[in-house]
């Protein structure tokens, strides 16, 4: 995860956004810990198995691309 935003930084972004499944805590730590924070929920975006599905959006922004 360390690279992907290193290497978004050295390619100009400035935000990067995920969308992770809400019982996906081991993705939603990880994600935290790299200093993405949540913004909100996309409510049955789609189905997996018959059951409708809800989707959190995160992102994170950079503290170096777009500054000055």
């Amino acid at each position: 995860m360390q690279h992907l935003i290193m290497e978004s930084e050295k390619a100009g972004f400035w935000t990067i956004q995920s969308g992770i499944f809400p019982e996906n805590m081991a993705s939603i730590k990880l994600h935290e810990a790299v200093g993405f924070r949540y913004i909100g929920k996309r409510e049955r975006v789609g189905k997996i198995l018959g059951v409708w599905k809800d989707n959190l959006l995160f992102e994170r922004r950079s503290s170096t691309v777009g500054v000055g």
